[in-house]
């Protein structure tokens, strides 16, 4: 699966897409395919603020339960509740269905300091070897 061009991305395999104010987080194809089966999802609550570079949730599979980190801080507006019921959603679609949370940006120039899609699959070939 190639990765999105209209995306931003963490060294610690999160996407950012953003629109204008907001964003919205999701875990890379490439994070879901070393957890292997995704069966949990630990997502912060409406309200919650999110820290650039800092844990928001966790997310376990199979193999391993690890952090999930903020690419950009803000206030978490939308959770997706639809991926915390069922989170081999992850597994199955993680650049559509599989958003986790909705953030209204408390900094939008955060996000220069961000991956732009060639430097992450330059990044991500890096870390397959």
């Amino acid at each position: 699966m190639s990765n999105p061009r209209d995306l931003k991305y963490t060294k610690s395999h999160e996407w950012v897409r953003i629109d204008g104010d907001t964003a919205v987080f999701g875990l890379t194809d490439h994070a879901q395919g070393e957890l292997g089966d995704i069966t949990y999802l630990e997502l912060p609550g409406v309200g919650d603020s999110v820290s650039q570079s800092e844990p928001f949730g966790v997310v376990e599979s199979v193999k391993a339960a690890s952090d999930i980190y903020a690419p950009l801080s803000g206030e978490v507006i939308e959770v997706n509740a639809a991926a915390v019921d069922a989170p081999d959603v992850v597994n199955r679609s993680p650049f559509d269905d599989a958003w986790l949370i909705k953030v209204k940006l408390a900094d939008p120039a955060q996000a220069d300091a961000l991956m732009d899609p060639d430097t992450y699959d330059a990044f991500e070939a890096e870390a397959s070897h």
